[in-house]
């Protein structure tokens, strides 16, 4: 059975002292509303009143409900101003002024949250985009002790590494750099003066890495290869050099839009991370917060905000943003074979193989 209050204690410890804003994004003419988002609004009020509850026992405040403007975009910059308790408020002031945030987006909140944690003192969030109330049964559920321990595993196997070798189920291959680099975990536990990543999402479950984007001069990027997507029942080939897609290969219109994609802003086409979802409870039903802790993933596009170099400025303007992840768990049409973390002496450790996870 799902406990809220021991969700909370378990993953965020709140303190005596603290100010926690639960936050959401709000539906605009240029991104209308649907009954999903109106439900995670609700679900946001259910944990706020949860936090205010536990705050109330534990000696620590909880802010009336924080909204502001969808960006439209995931991990795009937030908007200047939002509002609270009926009120129009400096969004960023609202933000840094609290120890905890729980953003509970339709649009992904976690690069912006990223920067604002590392300008912040006493700052920790836990990022939601697309949280469905259907997750308090499933990955929200989770033994987040045994989901921890998996995450450090794999965290331990990617120390020194120089290269991700991952095999397709389709048999196409592709090799992550990850030279120049370390990982990290999504480990679901953010208790306050945490060391480490202040930003998590939650659900939690994986440990990830950003390829490395070749900003060394004179040092490019080993990360290439093929890597397949299949979208709307069409299978296209991402031919990758340098740690980016240069060709899109395909003969429908998934393929056809994908190459316009990345063609009119070549961040877009930037590997922007590597992962591995650890989460046995979580469940792919196509709402990628949920998707990617079940299984391997990687995406393209932003990457500062998970320790990489393309950022906001990397793009031909603000609105191109994008991070965004394809995931091969068991459940997507595409899995992942074989999956090897490379060490300069030659030394393989097998994380993934024939399907299952081997650490």
């Amino acid at each position: 059975m799902f406990d809220l209050n021991k969700l909370l204690i378990d993953v965020f410890d709140p303190q005596s002292g603290e100010l926690v804003a639960v936050v959401v994004d709000e539906a605009t003419d240029a991104v209308p509303d649907h009954d999903g988002w109106k439900a995670r609004r609700e679900m946001a009020e259910e944990w706020r009143e949860a936090f205010a509850k536990l705050g109330a026992e534990r000696g620590f405040d909880v802010r009336p409900m924080v909204s502001f403007p969808a960006t439209g975009a995931n991990n795009g910059d937030l908007p200047s101003n939002g509002a609270m308790g009926g009120e129009t408020v400096d969004l960023l002031e609202i933000l840094t002024g609290s120890t905890l945030v729980i953003a509970m987006t339709e649009f992904s909140a976690t690069a912006p949250l990223v920067h604002i944690a590392e300008a912040t003192d006493d700052f920790r969030a836990a990022s939601m985009p697309g949280v469905e109330k259907r997750m308090e049964g499933t990955a929200l559920a989770a033994d987040y002790a045994q989901v921890a321990a998996r995450c450090k595993a794999i965290y331990d196997a990617m120390a020194g590494a120089q290269i991700c070798d991952v095999l397709f189920t389709t048999g196409h291959r592709c090799f992550f750099d990850l030279r120049q680099r370390a990982a990290e975990m999504d480990d679901g536990f953010l208790p306050r003066g945490k060391e480490g990543d202040p930003i998590i999402n939650l659900p939690s479950g994986e440990t990830f890495i950003v390829p490395y984007e070749g900003e060394v001069y004179g040092l490019p990027s080993w990360t290439a290869g093929t890597i397949p997507v299949v979208e709307d029942d069409e299978m296209v080939l991402f031919h990758v050099v340098a740690n980016c897609v240069q060709v899109v290969e395909g003969d429908g219109p998934v393929a056809e839009r994908y190459a316009e994609f990345f063609n009119d802003d070549s961040a877009r086409s930037n590997i922007a991370e590597v992962a591995f979802g650890v989460n046995e409870m979580a469940e792919v039903t196509g709402c990628v917060l949920e998707d990617e802790k079940a299984g391997f993933h990687w995406a393209f596009g932003r990457s500062d905000h998970l320790g990489g170099v393309v950022g906001v400025d990397s793009f031909a303007s603000p609105e191109n943003v994008v991070h965004q992840d394809i995931v091969y768990a068991k459940g997507n049409p595409i899995q992942i074979e074989r999956a090897d973390i490379v060490h300069p002496d030659g030394r393989r450790v097998t994380i993934i193989e024939d399907g299952e996870y081997k650490v």
